[in-house]
């Protein structure tokens, strides 16, 4: 019997990949991955919710949960583990949840991607409520672990979305405010969700959270402002901005840095504005952490590339 789930589907153009030789057998995958693109590109309005949803979220002091198993779910954590270093969060306010518990990460759990109870059960024990948007992750649309989970956070009262590969069900659909369904079509090699649907969960997580964090204040124009210089590549970084916004020395940046607490953001305000670190904060607490809010100045121009 066929599998009606597009993703377990057999892939008419790598029925004989068996054969291929190695130059073939990228072109092939090459020819797939370009495909995952335009699919996503059908779902910009369902993301474009899930963007304003979590940065509603957030400003509520709410959280946003990704929820899945096995590649869906390393996904979920992926992202998530990336938004502190990138945009300064507290690591709270984007988690990733997946079946089996941290040691799924490295090592396959079997079984528990099954496991309806703990899928739930998790979502008690994250106190998920009305402020929080939780997103399921589930290639096949289908995972009973990240299904009972949104139905448990849908109970709950929080704002719930899915990204899936497959269609979702009637039944699935009706706890869930936002459906984001990627159909890329049969993988290269029948089933394996890791590469076609990983790589439009990936881009379709990326443009949640970073959607979400441009809402909030998190970038100025298109340069990074609200990262922390937690290593030498942060550090250099966050002078470099400083110097290009600013138009100052490194040691000025260094000086705007060390007296804005190391908060690019503040010290943008500072240096554009002439006011201390705390008349920096306060206006920026004013509008909202958007710096094109505070300051007149547009960021300088982008060189050509």
């Amino acid at each position: 019997m066929t599998d009606l789930r597009a993703t377990e589907r057999r892939n008419p153009r790598t029925a004989d990949i068996d054969l291929a030789s190695s130059h073939d057998i990228a072109q092939l995958i090459n020819n797939e991955d370009q495909l995952v693109a335009t699919a996503v590109a059908t779902q910009l309005d369902h993301i474009a919710r899930a963007i304003t949803i979590a940065e509603l979220s957030f400003r509520a002091n709410g959280r946003l949960f990704y929820v899945g198993a096995g590649t869906s779910g390393r996904l979920g954590v992926l992202d998530a583990s990336e938004c502190p270093p990138t945009f300064g969060t507290d690591p709270n306010m984007v988690q990733g949840i997946i079946a089996g518990g941290l040691p799924a990460l490295t090592r396959a759990q079997e079984g528990a991607e099954d496991d309806r109870d703990a899928g739930a059960a998790v979502m008690d024990e994250h106190d998920v409520g009305v402020n929080d948007f939780v997103i399921g992750i589930a290639a096949s649309g289908t995972t009973p672990y990240v299904r009972a989970a949104l139905m448990r956070a849908h109970a709950r009262g929080a704002k719930t979305a899915m990204v899936a590969c497959s269609a979702i069900s009637d039944d699935a659909a009706s706890v869930i405010d936002v459906p984001i369904v990627v159909l890329v079509g049969p993988e290269v090699v029948t089933g394996s969700t890791r590469m076609k649907a990983g790589t439009a969960t990936k881009l379709v997580l990326n443009m949640i959270t970073t959607g979400a964090m441009i809402r909030l204040g998190k970038t100025y124009g298109n340069l990074m402002v609200d990262l922390r210089a937690t290593n030498v590549k942060l550090t250099d970084r966050s002078e470099r901005i400083v110097m290009e916004v600013c138009g100052v020395s490194r040691d000025d940046a260094r000086m705007l840095l060390d007296a804005s607490d190391r908060s690019v953001k503040t010290a943008i305000v500072m240096s554009l504005l002439g006011v201390s670190c705390e008349e920096a904060e306060r206006r920026l607490a004013e509008q909202g952490g958007v710096i094109r809010r505070v300051v007149p100045h547009a960021p300088p121009p982008v060189a050509d590339v």
